[in-house]
């Protein structure tokens, strides 16, 4: 197991579905092969995803999200009292539509014996098996927010939002619990809610729904993060992502990290971030400024999983000594700015140039830690 987490070559998560796995997915659709037969294309799929992130150097080590359609979806639609349905509404991607699958909670929200407690498993089972001991198997679910902030509670909390928000927080430090239970000891959680905050018409937006101030709103997030994880053990990583969309290398908003920079770098108590930060679209890292905790590592998303051109190293090491001005580069860390298949669509890329980009971080991280390394 490795000592320091997130590593210095890291990544967000999800991989490009194999071919094996979207024919796969669309005979079950068709009702031409049944659960079995879909799981178990999928288990010997995450095998090969298994060996192959070994292979090119990865020490993290994911399923890619194979068992998924959604990255939040499915996972929120696992919870008691969280339903999946279809419904019209106009996509927030730019350029892009997706599929109109949305959640709503029609009874009480809990955590009870989640179906995706066997997904981290089998790939816990699977990196044991495959691996010399220095990977380590990391799961990634979507944020407490992701639930709370996302949905009003429909009929069943109606206006009673603080049973909601109880409620929320009471599942996930079950689920935090079951993951570690079944052997977890890195987990992500993905929130895209700070999007909300990136720029004054986001902002505008969500304050004018909510119908209450904006900074109330961040400290509401902030505490529903860390009482959800506020009973971790001890010997867990939690670390969480932030982009600002990422479905078919298309995106929602743009904006920095300015107004929720004390936010997310001096008041969550996450052990990492992951940071999209891979155009200009992130703002700078002025915000960076923020950092306050020795023992946290910010992970700088410098390469983008949303096109296949492989960014220029030296460009790449410059950005992460711009950032290091704000945070110590013992504190830094590099991956892609998002996964490469945040749905089962995944970006526009191929499969040989995904590794290729992976393959990128790592020698670049190389080059730039193992030579700090050296010169001491």
């Amino acid at each position: 197991m490795t000592s320091k987490l997130p590593l210095r070559a890291d990544h967000v998560g999800s991989f490009l579905r194999t071919e094996a796995i979207k024919k796969a997915r669309e005979a079950y659709a068709n009702g031409e092969i049944d659960q079995l037969a879909l799981k178990e294309v999928e288990d010997k799929e995450i095998e090969k995803l298994v060996q192959k992130q070994i292979k090119v150097g990865l020490k993290s080590i994911t399923d890619g999200e194979f068992r998924r359609s959604w990255w939040h979806l499915d996972f929120l639609s696992g919870l008691e009292g969280v339903e999946q349905f279809e419904t019209e509404y106009v996509s927030n991607f730019k350029g892009a539509k997706t599929r109109n699958t949305a959640i709503k909670v029609v009874s009480k929200v809990d955590f009870n014996n989640h179906y995706m407690l066997e997904h981290f498993k089998f790939l816990k089972e699977a990196v044991d098996k495959y691996g010399d001991g220095s990977q380590i198997p990391k799961f990634a679910i979507p944020s407490p927010n992701m639930l709370f902030t996302r949905i009003q509670g429909d009929e069943y909390y109606k206006e009673n939002r603080e049973q909601f928000y109880k409620d929320t927080v009471a599942a996930y430090q079950k689920a935090i619990q079951a993951f570690y239970d079944a052997g977890c000891r890195y987990l992500q959680l993905d929130d895209t809610s700070w999007i909300d905050f990136v720029s004054e018409e986001r902002i505008n937006a969500v304050v004018e729904r909510l119908n209450i101030g904006v900074q109330d709103i961040i400290n509401t997030r902030v505490r529903c993060l860390n009482e959800a994880i506020s009973k971790k053990p001890e010997d867990m990583i939690i670390t969480m992502h932030i982009c600002r969309g990422n479905f078919r290398s298309t995106y929602i908003t743009s904006g920095g990290y300015d107004h929720i920079s004390d936010a997310i770098f001096a008041d969550l108590n996450v052990d990492g971030l992951f940071l999209e930060y891979d155009d200009k679209r992130s703002g700078d890292f002025e915000p960076l400024r923020s950092f306050k905790r020795d023992d946290q590592t910010v992970v700088l998303g410098l390469i983008t999983s949303k096109f296949p051109e492989l960014e220029d190293p030296d460009n790449i090491k410059d950005r992460i000594k711009e950032a290091s001005q704000y945070i110590p580069l013992d504190n830094l860390a590099l991956s892609p700015q998002c996964g490469f298949a945040s749905t089962e669509e995944g970006n526009i890329l191929t499969e040989e140039e995904q590794w290729n980009k992976i393959s990128h971080i790592i020698n670049i991280t190389e080059s730039v830690w193992d030579k700090v390394s050296t010169n001491k």
